[in-house]
């Protein structure tokens, strides 16, 4: 019987525990978040990310940035939230506006406060086999579900389809320094099919329905990062649930499996940062 990775009830543990520990404190951790645009998506995140937030006792700002705010103008603000004693985490929400370099802003942000964990240090620091000050935000959350169902990753055959920074590069990495043995597919794969059909655990982040029941051995986990909304504006993954989930031994559902642990993820890592800066 195929058992479901539930996203949404680890996160409501999660944040259970952490609103009891931040009532015991008198001095709440502080995450300020930059939205830069227009993205209706990046809205309804933003806003999700700031009600959680409050909800478990983390002081949340939303700084909104015109969708023509200049590149030097967005480093301006990333600057003065770095030298802010009173903020402990600096989220830049993602996408940002085209005339933006995405890598030029990620690298402005202190390490010491990025929330997200995607600095070009605290990218370093993990693929380098060093600790970062935060791991990044989802990569976080699919190996606490993993080990929240006690999903062994030691000497398994983790095959990640997508190779992005945001998920693909540092799951791979994550998944290694557990003594996973990693492959990683993409775009350019060939014969993908022969790869992910050996599989111990899958871990798909591509946001395109690629991954049917016939490409994978029966009892595989399955972790599905992709989210997307179809044709028909349903939400979809990137995996056939409905007959993926009668030979995987676990799967997530989507929604609910990865996208609750990303914030999770988040709201831990807010806290970490604040907590590091206690004992700086």
């Amino acid at each position: 019987m195929t058992i479901i990775l539930d996203g949404k009830k680890l996160r409501e543990k999660i944040l259970t525990n952490l609103k009891a520990e931040l009532d015991k404190l008198e001095v709440k951790p502080s995450l300020a978040v930059i939205l830069a645009g227009d993205n209706p998506a990046s809205k309804i995140y933003v806003n999700n990310k700031k009600k959680i937030a409050e909800q478990i006792g983390i002081n949340s700002t939303v700084i909104k940035l015109d969708e023509n705010v200049t590149e030097d103008e967005l480093i301006q603000k990333i600057h003065s939230l770095n030298i802010d004693p009173n903020v402990n985490a600096i989220l830049v929400q993602l996408p940002l506006p085209a005339h933006i370099s995405k890598e030029r802003i990620l690298g402005m942000i202190d390490p010491k406060k990025d929330v997200d964990g995607l600095s070009p240090y605290n990218f370093g620091k993990l693929f380098s086999g060093a600790k970062p000050y935060v791991y990044p935000c989802t990569p976080k959350g699919v190996l606490l579900l993993l080990d929240e169902y006690n999903i062994e990753l030691e000497g398994k055959h983790v095959v990640v389809v997508g190779r992005s920074n945001l998920v693909g590069k540092p799951i791979a990495q994550m998944m290694l320094d557990r003594n996973a043995t990693v492959t990683v597919c993409h775009s350019r794969t060939k014969n993908l099919a022969e790869i992910t059909k050996t599989a111990d655990i899958l871990v798909s982040a591509v946001g395109e329905n690629i991954i049917e029941e016939k490409m994978l051995k029966s009892g595989c986990v399955v972790v599905d990062v992709g989210i997307f909304k179809d044709s028909t504006g349903r939400t979809r993954g990137d995996v056939d649930f409905e007959n993926v989930s009668k030979i995987a031994s676990y799967i997530t559902p989507v929604p609910g499996g990865v996208g609750p642990m990303t914030i999770a993820s988040l709201m831990l890592n807010t806290v970490e940062l604040f907590n590091s800066t206690i004992r700086r």
